[in-house]
């Protein structure tokens, strides 16, 4: 679904992630990876092509955010974070400043060590599309895999995040939901809860498009989530963004209806990179609380 606007993120640009020159050739012991932006803290981000090369994107790249004081002995939860569409993910690098935040955030005690691995997603030059089809597919079965396999990262749903903004926001909480032993905590940044017919559901029939309906997904589930423990974060504008946040607040009074944790933050604003910003410090504290650490060192 097309729902940024002008000045958001990935609206007509897909501003370049500044380079740093420190050319890294082999970086989680996988080649290829190259250093792009350091965090004020001590953190970094690096570029390469995330997953197995056997998807759809095989070439175009992806980010990994490592915290400061990273150390490949010990083993970090983990947050995959969905950009929206129109964009990619050095939206989220660039127009959402993730490193700089993630850095002061960490740095200032509030939000434990982790992880974030950017996907991209969607196809090049189409606006309306969804994470949903083969970009779920993509995601689940080659992404998720690759980061367990080639980053220090913790195990268990409890030790990973889903997040996205916009169209990212739907298919964070449409693919937690669809899979909710791989995410424990869903996170939807001025996102959307009904699926469009559009992307990859542009033909999809009455019953597919119910099968990736947020809405009726946590009702059919809520008492499988609340055994499991399913945490949820939602953000919206609240004063410029008629798109998303009468749809957040319905979700929220939907949320509360079914007992299921979870929090609602409302900036002002609209629909744009200011407001996302200013979420994620709130965004990054929900899903790694300080008592998620990493784990104490042990051999990989």
């Amino acid at each position: 679904m097309l729902c940024l606007i002008a000045g958001a993120v990935g609206v007509g640009f897909a501003p370049s992630v500044a380079a740093v020159a420190a050319p890294a050739p082999v970086v989680f012991g996988v080649p290829g990876w190259t250093l792009v932006q350091h965090g004020p803290n001590g953190g970094s981000v690096w570029e390469g092509v995330i997953g197995d090369g056997l998807s759809r994107v095989p070439v175009r790249p992806g980010f990994v955010y490592l915290p400061p004081g990273f150390v490949s002995a010990q083993r970090y939860p983990t947050m995959v974070v969905l950009h929206g569409f129109p964009g990619d993910s050095t939206s989220i690098v660039d127009g959402l400043q993730f490193a700089p935040i993630a850095d002061t955030a960490i740095g200032s005690g509030k939000v434990a060590p982790f992880i974030a691995v950017i996907p991209p997603g969607g196809l090049v030059h189409v606006a309306a599309q969804e994470w949903a089809g083969s970009w779920e597919r993509w995601l689940v079965g080659s992404v998720l895999p690759w980061i367990h396999h080639t980053l220090p990262t913790r195990s268990g749903a409890a030790a990973t995040a889903i997040a996205g903004l916009s169209a990212g926001g739907f298919g964070a909480i449409d693919i937690g939901l669809r899979h909710p032993t791989l995410f424990g905590t869903l996170e939807s940044w001025s996102g959307y809860f009904h699926p469009y017919a559009d992307g990859e559901l542009r033909h999809a029939s009455s019953g597919i498009l119910a099968a990736h309906d947020p809405t009726v997904l946590v009702v059919h589930l809520a008492q499988r989530l609340r055994r499991i423990g399913t945490r949820f974060f939602l953000s919206s504008g609240s004063t410029l963004d008629p798109f998303s946040a009468p749809r957040t607040l319905a979700y929220d009074h939907l949320l509360i209806q079914l007992g299921l944790p979870h929090t609602l933050r409302l900036f002002a604003g609209g629909h744009d990179a200011r407001v996302w910003r200013a979420q994620l410090p709130a965004a990054l504290a929900y899903a790694f609380p300080p008592q998620s650490a990493a784990s104490s060192p042990t051999p990989l």
